[in-house]
């Protein structure tokens, strides 16, 4: 049974609420309908005039990403016939390079110097987020036929849900000798030796943030492979992180190897991406001297091709020249 204590509780809340209910009704009672209505005729053609045109750009925008796709139907059915794989692949490489392309105006410099046949491991510059990468590896599937593969930072394979997607484009943390095996068996294999170090901890002046990291010029040498640099112009001005507490975050970061930075962005600046001669192993080169050598190149297309700092505005307005 409820004791008296209870049954005092709900009835002061119940009268409560019938308070809270009758003055509610009191100030519905006190509006002037009138003038509101007067306001919102006054208004309701400024929200149509910036409603509308958002609209239709969305749906311009979905028309163009349609299209794209079914450009590539051909495809589709070519990959889906040989392997549901290879058709999911190739599916969504059609939507990335359809983002890219609206999006950003994604242009390639080069694509000819990534080999056709043959193994070569793609060294890139990475971004805040490396979304230039994903629109590489969806033209080389849809130009080339070509698969690249990825090495990816370990906190990837801890993401819920991402598993799969991982699997299915051959993701993976990338030891030495799976890298060599790779390059072995005649693939294209992507590197950002920068990791996330760089994506979260760059900035406008585009450092290279690669530290004493050999392995990709160690795999190579082992492989007998050339190394090809890439470099996307306006890749930062995309998507940025936050100044303040970036020391801090990075301190964070060195001790748990957790990106914990808040990331904001995805302006639609020009992503042109420039991919450099390809850089061959010398006979008895050390992975040093190799690894300085490709950061060198990766420097100079930096050098030659970005505006130094990077810059918003600029980056956007290359749209449209």
């Amino acid at each position: 049974m409820m004791s008296a204590s209870n049954n005092g509780i709900w009835e002061g809340t119940w009268e409560y609420c019938l308070g809270y209910w009758e003055g509610f009704q009191e100030t519905l009672s006190d509006l002037d309908i009138d003038y509101w209505r007067w306001v919102l005729w006054v208004i309701y053609p400024i929200i149509l005039s910036f409603l509308l045109p958002i609209f239709i750009l969305l749906f311009l925008y979905c028309s163009a990403f349609f299209l794209h796709l079914y450009n590539y139907r051909h495809n589709f059915r070519e990959a889906y016939n040989h392997d549901v794989w290879d058709g999911a692949r190739t599916a969504i490489a059609a939507a990335w390079d359809a983002q890219g392309r609206i999006w950003h105006g994604f242009e390639i410099d080069g694509l000819e110097k990534i080999p056709d046949k043959g193994a070569a491991l793609i060294v890139y510059y990475h971004g805040t987020l490396p979304i230039d990468f994903y629109y590489l590896a969806a033209r080389c599937l849809l130009e080339k036929k070509r698969h690249i593969r990825a090495v990816g930072d370990n906190f990837l394979f801890h993401i819920p849900g991402l598993r799969r997607f991982l699997e299915v484009f051959r993701v993976t943390p990338g030891t030495l000798q799976s890298c060599v095996s790779v390059l072995n068996d005649g693939h294209l294999l992507a590197i950002a030796p920068g990791g996330v170090r760089e994506a979260l901890f760059g900035d406008e002046n585009y450092p290279i943030l690669w530290g004493k990291r050999q392995g990709f010029a160690k795999a190579a040498i082992q492989a007998n492979v050339p190394i090809i640099p890439v470099f996307t112009q306006n890749v930062r001005e995309a998507f940025r992180t936050p100044k303040v507490t970036r020391a801090c975050l990075r301190r964070l970061y060195e001790k748990t190897r957790l990106p914990l930075v808040p990331i904001y962005g995805f302006f639609p600046v020009k992503f042109k991406m420039f991919i450099g001669d390809p850089i061959y192993p010398k006979k008895d080169q050390t992975s040093e001297s190799l690894s300085n050598e490709v950061m060198n190149s990766v420097g100079t297309l930096i050098y030659q091709h970005q505006r130094l700092p990077g810059n918003i505005l600029f980056a956007l307005i290359d749209r449209l020249v």
